[in-house]
């Protein structure tokens, strides 16, 4: 009778406290002079965005590989990202990949990129100029690219957008993600002894594909949560290749193949459109490499599905640990601050100032 005698008093003026106090994790915290902080707990925060139950959004990048007039396919390939709700946000291109993905990263959508493709006439890339270094100097081909994206630097492009690039000097992987649209494609796309090496600074660049073929690491770099990667790279199957394009071609494919493979291996899902018949330099098949684009992007779908799914997964549920543990510490927090009084009457059960989370 004495114990329950004492407690009552207490429960009495704890209930006025907690009345009074409306409960300590409940009201912001001070800010800087004593002023009440109008933001909300991040805690809060994270609810409410959990309460949506809306999926979280993932940001989609693309590697584009090179493969001269396979390239073309690259257009398949993001027509059909875009029409199944996967309309890539960055980009990475390395020589031929760099071509298309510049356009594309400047704003224009997969049906302009294939009306540029069919409007694209040979000569308006191409300047022939007998060289030491090239028979191609390729300053057509920089101010082509430069035309189509309004003369815009790297870093002023519609969507986030690297090229990448060979340097010649001591062959290392450069990625152009700054300055001159138009001149780190033409770096990206310069096929040694095909194109002349392209001076930027202190230094020379040739073709990208050397070092990086399929560039996904530079897609993951821009900040690409899910890397679709399109391979149309030549591969060595035992045949001799034709003319001096196709051998300079495979050549490149066979010095980078390894590196590729690596790299490959980290992207989330790798596409490959059936374009190895097609020559590095006959324009004349760009229909058929869309659509073989097209095909093999289509055929991809469930996997990108898939892996779109498994990330908005995994991203909830480390959302749910972390509004959980934001909530416990500041349940601890309350728990912390609360008077002796209030401590005396959690004891007893009656305090639900700190409720559990």
């Amino acid at each position: 009778m004495r114990l329950t005698a004492l407690f009552r008093p207490l429960a009495t003026a704890s209930a006025v406290a907690a009345a009074a106090l409306a409960g300590c994790g409940s009201t912001p915290p001070a800010g800087p002079g004593g002023t009440a902080s109008s933001a909300p707990p991040q805690a809060a925060t994270a609810s409410t965005n959990a309460s949506t139950n809306a999926p979280a959004a993932v940001r989609i990048g693309v590697a584009l590989g090179g493969g001269a007039a396979k390239g073309f396919a690259h257009i398949g390939v993001i027509k059909m990202l875009e029409a199944n709700g996967f309309a890539p946000a960055v980009v990475a291109g390395t020589s031929a990949g760099s071509v298309v993905g510049a356009l594309y990263a400047a704003g224009m959508n997969a049906f302009e990129l294939q009306e540029k493709a069919v409007a694209l006439d040979e000569t308006s890339i191409r300047d022939l100029q007998l060289s030491s270094g090239g028979l191609v100097l390729g300053q057509k081909l920089e101010d082509y690219v430069n035309a189509q994206v309004r003369n815009q630097p790297l870093d002023k492009l519609a969507k986030p957008f690297v090229a990448v690039a060979t340097r010649l000097e001591d062959g290392e992987r450069t990625v152009f993600a700054r300055g001159n649209t138009g001149q780190a494609v033409r770096a990206s796309s310069s096929v040694p002894g095909v194109f002349q090496p392209v001076a930027i600074g202190k230094y020379h660049f040739v073709d990208g594909g050397i070092v990086s073929p399929v560039p996904v690491d530079a897609s993951r770099q821009l900040g690409a949560d899910i890397v679709v990667a399109v391979d149309i790279s030549n591969k060595a199957r035992g045949q001799t290749p034709a003319g001096m394009l196709g051998t300079l071609g495979q050549s490149i494919a066979i010095m980078g193949q390894k590196l590729g493979q690596a790299e490959l291996a980290r992207a989330d899902v790798v596409i490959r459109p059936q374009v190895l018949d097609i020559g590095a330099a006959d324009f004349t098949q760009r229909a058929s490499a869309i659509l073989e684009g097209e095909k093999a992007a289509l055929a991809a779908m469930p996997q990108i599905r898939e892996r779109v799914a498994q990330w908005q997964a995994a991203r909830a549920e480390a959302a749910r640990i972390a509004q959980q543990k934001a909530a416990e510490a500041q349940r601890q927090a309350c728990l912390e601050q609360r008077t002796r009084l209030q401590k005396l009457a959690g004891m007893a059960g009656w305090d639900g100032s700190c409720p559990a989370p």
